[in-house]
């Protein structure tokens, strides 16, 4: 869809305002308000911080889900597991959220009513002489509202995480890493002419991608891209999270560049899924700031730190997920490392050490950029591992 943006109307617009005023970001509209004003786009903008969406005050296809979903208040609705089309919402993202603040697992608190959450309630109930039938209606909304919490801030969560990397054991080898080059097809992403060349952030990041794909095989790692190098749509960022999914993927690892237009923003700065109330992916959170540590130390880029977002392509993923904006096409400076290929090596080497670093126990953990990748490989053709 086209994004809906300041000075546009219609029926759609209206829609949002809707929703916007039903959460107090907006005034109860009369009948003809129609028009993204000023007023909208601000709560539009606050909308999106709140829900850890990209902040640029329109409303594209994600902003619009997620909209569609806040319609629905928590009690508002019975919830239950329903096949093929399962119910989606904030009001399923809020039950998930208070079930791992209560040290329940139903996974990524991704605002899907699937079977992970509708066992972790069938659980919920059984422990409080409620009919555990998964379904949560108004007795299990009750029971969930009187019970106060078991552990605070999802320590459970991120316990069960990190003995799932723990028991996976410090090998890379036999792993199945999905690496996702943004953009593609009709979206280059940032796009930045020079001279008679014209740089495109879809191609650079497939670049980047295809050199990592290289060094993790080599590490004895199963790759899988999300794209080619010239494909003919681009693939929408819940179709790429399926992808992983359906992979069974250990590791999903974003590739993008930024752009500004201001030319002295420049940096790296790496994601993880995280939302406002503290709910977070503990081992993405890891991965993320080893990444970024990793890539500052090797190339020297400004650190513009790790932070949590509730991207699609973060949230609907079922494993430690990053993604990572190496850098901005529209800075002088960072577009002259960025379109030299030792420098993208260099980005390269230190996302590979930083996977090897998130396997290895903490207690193990060895000094930012002290890895040789080149040793990686070295250690598979002797055929044995990291230990």
């Amino acid at each position: 869809m086209r994004p809906i943006r300041p000075g546009d109307r219609g029926p759609a617009v209206a829609e949002i305002r809707t929703v916007l005023a039903g959460l107090d970001l907006l005034p109860a509209d009369g009948p003809g308000h129609d028009d993204y004003d000023t007023a909208t786009e601000r709560a539009v903008r606050a909308f999106q911080q709140s829900r850890g969406l990209s902040v640029d005050g329109r409303v594209g296809a994600e902003t619009w889900r997620a909209l569609d979903a806040a319609r629905w208040r928590f009690g508002a609705r019975a919830l239950y597991h329903a096949v093929p089309e399962p119910l989606t919402g904030e009001d399923v993202r809020s039950l998930q959220e208070r079930l791992l603040e209560m040290g329940y697992d139903v996974g990524r608190a991704d605002a899907i009513y699937g079977i992970r959450t509708s066992r972790a309630v069938a659980q919920f109930q059984r422990e409080m002489g409620l009919k555990p039938d998964g379904s949560c209606g108004p007795h299990t909304v009750n029971a969930l509202r009187r019970l106060g919490r078991k552990v605070v801030g999802g320590r459970p969560q991120w316990l069960r995480e990190s003995d799932a990397i723990r028991q996976a054991g410090p090998t890379l080898v036999g792993r199945t890493v999905v690496i996702d080059p943004g953009h593609g097809g009709t979206d280059p992403g940032v796009v930045v002419p020079d001279g008679t060349l014209r740089w495109t952030e879809a191609d650079l990041v497939h670049d980047l991608a295809s050199r990592l794909e290289g060094r993790l095989a080599a590490a004895g790692v199963r790759v899988q891209l999300t794209r080619g190098p010239s494909p003919a749509t681009c693939l929408p960022d819940a179709d790429r999270a399926q992808l992983a999914n359906s992979l069974g993927a250990d590791v999903f690892i974003s590739l993008h560049v930024d752009g500004h237009a201001n030319p002295e923003a420049d940096g790296v700065a790496t994601y993880h899924y995280g939302t406002d109330n503290g709910v977070t992916s503990a081992t993405g959170e890891r991965l993320a700031g080893l990444v970024q540590r990793e890539i500052v130390a090797r190339t020297g880029l400004r650190d513009c730190r790790t932070h949590a977002k509730a991207w699609e392509l973060l949230r609907l993923t079922r494993m430690p997920a990053v993604r990572v904006e190496v850098g901005y096409l529209t800075s002088p400076d960072d577009l002259g490392r960025l379109v030299d290929p030792r420098f993208r090596d260099r980005v390269v080497e230190a996302i590979v050490a930083a996977v090897q670093r998130m396997y290895l126990p903490i207690e193990r953990d060895v000094p930012t950029g002290s890895i040789d990748v080149s040793e990686l490989r070295a250690i598979v053709a002797a055929g044995t591992v990291v230990d």
